[in-house]
Protein backbone atom coordinates (compact mmCIF):
# COMPACT_ATOMS: atom_id res chain seq x y z
CA UNK A 1 0.00 0.00 0.00
CA UNK A 2 3.03 2.18 0.38
CA UNK A 3 4.63 1.86 -2.66
CA UNK A 4 1.34 2.62 -4.24
CA UNK A 5 0.86 5.74 -2.41
CA UNK A 6 4.08 6.57 -3.60
CA UNK A 7 3.59 6.07 -6.70
CA UNK A 8 0.82 7.90 -6.78
CA UNK A 9 2.49 11.05 -5.63
CA UNK A 10 5.52 10.98 -7.81
CA UNK A 11 3.10 10.31 -10.96
CA UNK A 12 1.09 13.53 -9.70
CA UNK A 13 4.47 15.56 -9.15
CA UNK A 14 5.56 14.89 -12.70
CA UNK A 15 2.20 15.60 -14.22
CA UNK A 16 2.63 19.04 -12.79
CA UNK A 17 5.42 20.02 -13.35
CA UNK A 18 4.51 18.31 -17.04
CA UNK A 19 1.87 20.86 -16.94
CA UNK A 20 4.02 23.97 -15.60
CA UNK A 21 6.26 23.15 -18.61
CA UNK A 22 3.89 22.53 -21.39
CA UNK A 23 2.20 26.39 -20.01
CA UNK A 24 5.76 27.93 -19.69
CA UNK A 25 6.21 26.49 -23.15
CA UNK A 26 2.79 28.25 -24.65
CA UNK A 27 3.83 30.98 -23.12
CA UNK A 28 7.00 31.30 -25.11
CA UNK A 29 5.70 30.98 -28.34
CA UNK A 30 2.92 33.44 -27.80
CA UNK A 31 5.47 35.62 -26.20
CA UNK A 32 7.89 35.51 -29.49
CA UNK A 33 4.84 35.76 -32.00
CA UNK A 34 3.83 38.79 -29.98
CA UNK A 35 7.05 40.25 -30.30
CA UNK A 36 7.28 39.60 -33.58
CA UNK A 37 4.27 41.10 -34.46
CA UNK A 38 5.31 44.51 -33.10
CA UNK A 39 8.85 44.57 -34.73
CA UNK A 40 6.31 43.76 -38.03
CA UNK A 41 4.08 46.39 -37.98
CA UNK A 42 5.85 49.19 -38.24
CA UNK A 43 4.03 50.92 -41.47
CA UNK A 44 1.33 53.31 -41.88
CA UNK A 45 -1.52 52.18 -43.88
CA UNK A 46 -1.47 55.70 -46.42
CA UNK A 47 2.25 54.44 -47.45
CA UNK A 48 0.68 50.94 -47.95
CA UNK A 49 -2.68 50.99 -48.95
CA UNK A 50 -3.19 50.10 -52.72
CA UNK A 51 -3.33 53.24 -55.53
CA UNK A 52 -6.38 51.54 -56.65
CA UNK A 53 -8.25 52.61 -53.68
CA UNK A 54 -8.42 56.15 -51.75
CA UNK A 55 -9.29 57.29 -48.28
CA UNK A 56 -12.50 58.99 -47.09
CA UNK A 57 -12.84 61.08 -43.95
CA UNK A 58 -16.23 61.01 -41.63
CA UNK A 59 -17.24 61.65 -38.37
CA UNK A 60 -15.97 58.42 -37.13
CA UNK A 61 -12.52 58.29 -38.63
CA UNK A 62 -10.70 57.51 -41.91
CA UNK A 63 -12.17 54.70 -44.09
CA UNK A 64 -10.17 53.08 -46.83
CA UNK A 65 -12.48 52.23 -50.61
CA UNK A 66 -12.29 50.92 -53.42
CA UNK A 67 -14.45 51.97 -56.27
CA UNK A 68 -15.29 50.64 -59.79
CA UNK A 69 -17.84 50.86 -62.87
CA UNK A 70 -19.64 53.85 -63.52
CA UNK A 71 -20.57 56.81 -61.25
CA UNK A 72 -24.06 56.90 -62.58
CA UNK A 73 -24.33 53.00 -62.13
CA UNK A 74 -26.40 51.43 -59.23
CA UNK A 75 -24.79 51.85 -56.35
CA UNK A 76 -23.49 48.10 -54.59
CA UNK A 77 -21.33 48.47 -51.42
CA UNK A 78 -19.24 45.21 -50.63
CA UNK A 79 -18.31 44.36 -47.03
CA UNK A 80 -15.94 41.49 -46.40
CA UNK A 81 -15.49 39.12 -43.54
CA UNK A 82 -13.23 38.45 -41.00
CA UNK A 83 -9.34 38.85 -41.99
CA UNK A 84 -10.35 40.15 -45.17
CA UNK A 85 -10.13 43.41 -46.81
CA UNK A 86 -12.01 45.01 -49.99
CA UNK A 87 -9.44 43.98 -52.34
CA UNK A 88 -10.54 40.08 -51.55
CA UNK A 89 -13.37 41.02 -53.69
CA UNK A 90 -11.37 42.49 -56.72
CA UNK A 91 -12.87 39.51 -59.46
CA UNK A 92 -16.92 40.32 -57.84
CA UNK A 93 -15.91 44.17 -58.43
CA UNK A 94 -14.59 43.52 -61.88
CA UNK A 95 -17.89 41.46 -62.83
CA UNK A 96 -20.35 43.87 -61.39
CA UNK A 97 -19.26 46.87 -62.76
CA UNK A 98 -18.78 45.21 -65.92
CA UNK A 99 -22.89 44.91 -65.52
CA UNK A 100 -23.12 48.53 -65.32
CA UNK A 101 -22.71 48.77 -61.62
CA UNK A 102 -20.88 51.50 -59.26
CA UNK A 103 -19.27 48.74 -56.99
CA UNK A 104 -17.55 49.82 -53.84
CA UNK A 105 -15.51 47.60 -51.62
CA UNK A 106 -14.99 48.86 -48.20
CA UNK A 107 -12.40 48.06 -45.39
CA UNK A 108 -14.38 47.50 -42.10
CA UNK A 109 -12.48 48.10 -39.20
CA UNK A 110 -9.92 46.30 -37.24
CA UNK A 111 -9.06 45.23 -40.99
CA UNK A 112 -7.64 46.19 -44.39
CA UNK A 113 -6.06 49.88 -44.27
CA UNK A 114 -8.84 51.85 -42.92
CA UNK A 115 -8.38 53.71 -39.51
CA UNK A 116 -8.15 51.72 -36.73
CA UNK A 117 -7.22 51.28 -33.03
CA UNK A 118 -7.69 49.17 -29.57
CA UNK A 119 -10.45 52.52 -28.12
CA UNK A 120 -12.48 52.42 -31.13
CA UNK A 121 -16.13 51.42 -30.97
CA UNK A 122 -16.57 48.23 -32.80
CA UNK A 123 -20.13 47.12 -31.81
CA UNK A 124 -21.97 45.99 -35.04
CA UNK A 125 -23.98 48.74 -34.30
CA UNK A 126 -21.33 51.94 -34.43
CA UNK A 127 -19.93 49.19 -37.58
CA UNK A 128 -23.25 50.16 -39.27
CA UNK A 129 -23.18 53.70 -38.78
CA UNK A 130 -19.61 53.24 -40.45
CA UNK A 131 -21.02 51.84 -43.72
CA UNK A 132 -24.24 54.44 -43.29
CA UNK A 133 -21.40 57.30 -43.02
CA UNK A 134 -19.60 56.05 -46.37
CA UNK A 135 -22.90 56.02 -48.37
CA UNK A 136 -23.16 60.04 -46.69
CA UNK A 137 -19.41 60.66 -47.66
CA UNK A 138 -19.86 59.20 -51.28
CA UNK A 139 -23.25 61.28 -51.67
CA UNK A 140 -25.11 57.80 -52.33
CA UNK A 141 -28.67 58.53 -51.84
CA UNK A 142 -29.81 54.49 -52.10
CA UNK A 143 -27.77 51.95 -52.44
CA UNK A 144 -27.87 47.69 -52.51
CA UNK A 145 -25.98 46.39 -49.61
CA UNK A 146 -23.64 42.99 -49.71
CA UNK A 147 -22.10 41.52 -46.21
CA UNK A 148 -19.89 38.45 -45.92
CA UNK A 149 -19.50 36.33 -43.10
CA UNK A 150 -18.71 38.98 -39.75
CA UNK A 151 -19.75 41.48 -42.38
CA UNK A 152 -23.23 40.64 -42.75
CA UNK A 153 -24.01 42.42 -39.03
CA UNK A 154 -22.93 45.34 -39.50
CA UNK A 155 -24.28 45.62 -43.44
CA UNK A 156 -27.70 44.48 -41.38
CA UNK A 157 -27.38 46.70 -39.07
CA UNK A 158 -27.01 49.54 -41.69
CA UNK A 159 -29.85 48.16 -43.31
CA UNK A 160 -32.09 48.78 -40.44
CA UNK A 161 -30.61 52.00 -39.89
CA UNK A 162 -31.46 53.24 -42.94
CA UNK A 163 -34.08 51.23 -44.62
CA UNK A 164 -35.71 53.88 -47.42
CA UNK A 165 -31.86 53.91 -48.41
CA UNK A 166 -31.60 50.34 -48.49
CA UNK A 167 -32.30 48.87 -52.63
CA UNK A 168 -31.69 45.46 -51.30
CA UNK A 169 -29.57 43.35 -49.14
CA UNK A 170 -27.86 40.51 -49.72
CA UNK A 171 -26.30 37.96 -47.23
CA UNK A 172 -23.35 35.63 -48.11
CA UNK A 173 -22.67 33.06 -45.61
CA UNK A 174 -23.84 35.15 -42.63
CA UNK A 175 -22.52 34.98 -39.27
CA UNK A 176 -24.83 36.55 -37.49
CA UNK A 177 -25.92 35.32 -34.61
CA UNK A 178 -29.91 35.43 -34.89
CA UNK A 179 -31.70 33.93 -31.47
CA UNK A 180 -35.17 34.59 -30.23
CA UNK A 181 -34.73 38.03 -28.05
CA UNK A 182 -35.50 36.16 -24.61
CA UNK A 183 -32.45 33.52 -25.75
CA UNK A 184 -29.75 36.72 -25.96
CA UNK A 185 -27.87 35.58 -22.65
CA UNK A 186 -27.75 31.57 -23.14
CA UNK A 187 -26.56 32.18 -26.35
CA UNK A 188 -23.47 34.10 -25.01
CA UNK A 189 -22.06 32.28 -22.47
CA UNK A 190 -18.24 31.18 -22.80
CA UNK A 191 -16.18 28.96 -20.70
CA UNK A 192 -14.71 30.60 -17.96
CA UNK A 193 -11.22 30.07 -18.63
CA UNK A 194 -11.63 31.14 -22.28
CA UNK A 195 -13.86 34.45 -21.05
CA UNK A 196 -11.00 35.59 -19.18
CA UNK A 197 -7.82 35.18 -21.59
CA UNK A 198 -10.32 37.01 -24.09
CA UNK A 199 -10.54 39.96 -21.73
CA UNK A 200 -6.84 40.14 -20.82
CA UNK A 201 -5.46 42.39 -23.27
CA UNK A 202 -2.15 40.49 -22.88
CA UNK A 203 -3.19 37.49 -23.56
CA UNK A 204 -5.58 38.12 -25.93
CA UNK A 205 -3.08 39.98 -28.20
CA UNK A 206 -0.52 37.31 -27.79
CA UNK A 207 -3.06 34.79 -29.27
CA UNK A 208 -3.96 37.32 -31.76
CA UNK A 209 -0.58 37.77 -33.08
CA UNK A 210 -0.06 34.00 -33.09
CA UNK A 211 -2.61 32.64 -35.23
CA UNK A 212 -4.90 36.19 -36.43
CA UNK A 213 -1.86 38.36 -37.76
CA UNK A 214 0.41 36.58 -37.97
CA UNK A 215 1.23 35.95 -41.91
CA UNK A 216 2.92 32.36 -41.28
CA UNK A 217 -0.69 31.47 -40.50
CA UNK A 218 -2.55 32.70 -43.04
CA UNK A 219 -2.98 29.68 -45.28
CA UNK A 220 -3.48 27.31 -42.86
CA UNK A 221 -6.72 29.65 -41.34
CA UNK A 222 -8.10 30.30 -44.79
CA UNK A 223 -8.38 26.82 -45.45
CA UNK A 224 -10.13 26.38 -42.21
CA UNK A 225 -12.84 28.55 -43.84
CA UNK A 226 -13.38 26.93 -47.33
CA UNK A 227 -14.04 23.76 -48.30
CA UNK A 228 -11.26 23.22 -50.67
CA UNK A 229 -7.94 23.53 -49.35
CA UNK A 230 -6.88 24.30 -53.03
CA UNK A 231 -8.65 27.66 -52.97
CA UNK A 232 -6.22 29.44 -50.67
CA UNK A 233 -4.00 29.95 -53.76
CA UNK A 234 -0.87 32.50 -53.64
CA UNK A 235 -2.80 35.24 -54.71
CA UNK A 236 -5.65 35.01 -52.03
CA UNK A 237 -3.16 34.48 -49.29
CA UNK A 238 -1.03 37.36 -50.57
CA UNK A 239 -4.61 39.69 -50.35
CA UNK A 240 -5.24 38.46 -46.83
CA UNK A 241 -1.49 39.09 -45.80
CA UNK A 242 -0.89 42.45 -47.13
CA UNK A 243 -2.63 44.57 -44.40
CA UNK A 244 -0.35 42.81 -41.40
CA UNK A 245 2.52 45.00 -41.34
CA UNK A 246 0.41 48.68 -40.59
CA UNK A 247 0.54 49.92 -36.97
CA UNK A 248 -2.00 48.46 -34.74
CA UNK A 249 -3.00 46.14 -36.40
CA UNK A 250 -2.89 43.57 -33.72
CA UNK A 251 -4.03 45.52 -30.99
CA UNK A 252 -6.91 46.28 -33.13
CA UNK A 253 -7.78 42.90 -34.18
CA UNK A 254 -7.63 41.73 -30.52
CA UNK A 255 -10.05 44.92 -29.05
CA UNK A 256 -12.51 43.93 -32.15
CA UNK A 257 -12.46 40.00 -30.89
CA UNK A 258 -14.35 40.68 -27.58
CA UNK A 259 -17.47 42.19 -29.83
CA UNK A 260 -17.33 38.96 -32.31
CA UNK A 261 -17.25 36.71 -29.04
CA UNK A 262 -18.27 37.82 -26.28
CA UNK A 263 -20.17 41.14 -26.83
CA UNK A 264 -22.61 42.90 -24.41
CA UNK A 265 -23.79 45.78 -26.77
CA UNK A 266 -27.18 44.66 -27.69
CA UNK A 267 -27.37 44.54 -31.63
CA UNK A 268 -30.73 44.59 -33.81
CA UNK A 269 -29.03 42.40 -36.39
CA UNK A 270 -28.94 39.60 -33.84
CA UNK A 271 -32.50 39.92 -32.66
CA UNK A 272 -34.76 37.12 -34.66
CA UNK A 273 -37.72 39.55 -34.66
CA UNK A 274 -36.21 42.52 -36.06
CA UNK A 275 -35.55 40.49 -39.39
CA UNK A 276 -39.57 40.99 -39.63
CA UNK A 277 -39.23 44.27 -40.04
CA UNK A 278 -37.26 44.51 -42.94
CA UNK A 279 -39.12 45.58 -46.44
CA UNK A 280 -36.38 45.87 -48.56
CA UNK A 281 -36.17 42.55 -50.99
CA UNK A 282 -33.39 40.05 -49.61
CA UNK A 283 -31.50 37.44 -50.95
CA UNK A 284 -29.47 34.99 -48.99
CA UNK A 285 -26.54 33.25 -50.99
CA UNK A 286 -24.80 30.70 -48.57
CA UNK A 287 -22.45 27.68 -49.38
CA UNK A 288 -23.70 24.19 -48.80
CA UNK A 289 -20.41 22.66 -47.39
CA UNK A 290 -20.16 25.90 -44.70
CA UNK A 291 -18.77 24.32 -41.69
CA UNK A 292 -18.49 27.59 -40.49
CA UNK A 293 -22.01 29.11 -40.41
CA UNK A 294 -23.85 26.09 -41.64
CA UNK A 295 -26.60 25.97 -44.34
CA UNK A 296 -29.34 25.53 -41.94
CA UNK A 297 -28.63 28.80 -40.47
CA UNK A 298 -29.78 30.17 -43.97
CA UNK A 299 -32.14 28.48 -44.05
CA UNK A 300 -33.60 29.29 -40.63
CA UNK A 301 -33.18 32.86 -41.38
CA UNK A 302 -34.83 32.68 -44.97
CA UNK A 303 -37.98 31.56 -42.44
CA UNK A 304 -37.90 34.58 -40.49
CA UNK A 305 -37.29 36.91 -43.60
CA UNK A 306 -40.73 37.38 -45.59
CA UNK A 307 -38.90 39.01 -48.77
CA UNK A 308 -36.16 36.45 -48.82
CA UNK A 309 -34.61 34.36 -51.34
CA UNK A 310 -32.00 31.82 -50.10
CA UNK A 311 -29.15 30.73 -52.80
CA UNK A 312 -27.47 27.53 -52.49
CA UNK A 313 -24.03 26.87 -53.93
CA UNK A 314 -23.18 23.36 -54.14
CA UNK A 315 -18.91 22.54 -53.41
CA UNK A 316 -18.22 25.59 -51.74
CA UNK A 317 -17.60 26.83 -48.40
CA UNK A 318 -17.86 29.50 -46.27
CA UNK A 319 -16.36 32.29 -48.77
CA UNK A 320 -18.22 31.46 -52.13
CA UNK A 321 -16.75 34.65 -53.60
CA UNK A 322 -13.24 32.62 -53.71
CA UNK A 323 -13.82 29.48 -53.79
CA UNK A 324 -15.88 29.83 -56.94
CA UNK A 325 -15.81 33.54 -58.06
CA UNK A 326 -17.02 33.00 -61.94
CA UNK A 327 -20.28 31.05 -60.11
CA UNK A 328 -20.99 33.48 -56.94
CA UNK A 329 -20.55 36.86 -59.44
CA UNK A 330 -23.03 35.36 -61.56
CA UNK A 331 -25.59 34.14 -58.67
CA UNK A 332 -24.69 37.91 -56.73
CA UNK A 333 -25.68 39.41 -60.36
CA UNK A 334 -29.05 37.59 -60.92
CA UNK A 335 -29.62 38.51 -57.24
CA UNK A 336 -29.44 42.30 -58.12
CA UNK A 337 -32.60 42.12 -60.98
CA UNK A 338 -35.84 42.24 -58.88
CA UNK A 339 -37.51 39.22 -58.28
CA UNK A 340 -40.35 38.41 -56.02
CA UNK A 341 -39.54 34.42 -55.81
CA UNK A 342 -38.60 33.10 -52.10
CA UNK A 343 -37.60 29.71 -53.26
CA UNK A 344 -34.23 28.74 -52.43
CA UNK A 345 -32.27 27.72 -55.75
CA UNK A 346 -29.33 25.14 -55.83
CA UNK A 347 -26.04 26.56 -58.21
CA UNK A 348 -24.59 23.45 -59.19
Amino acid sequence: MTRLVDFLRRMVKRLIWLAIFLMVVIGCVLALYRWRADLREQFSAEDFAPATGHFIKTSDGTLFVQELGPATGVAVLLVHGTGAWSETWRHTMQALAGANFHVIAIDLPPFGFSQRSAAMDYSKAAQGKRIVNILDALNIKRAILVGHSFGAGPTVEAAMQIPDRVIKLVIVDGALNVHAKSDAAASAQLPGLVKFGLHSVPIRNAVVATFITNPSFTKTLLQKFIDDPRGASEEYVNIYQRPLIIKGATESVGAWLPELLDTTHPARSEDASQYQTLKMPVTLIWGKRDTITPLIQGQQLQAIISQSELVVMDDVGHIPQIENNTEFNTALIAALVPSNSSNAKSIK
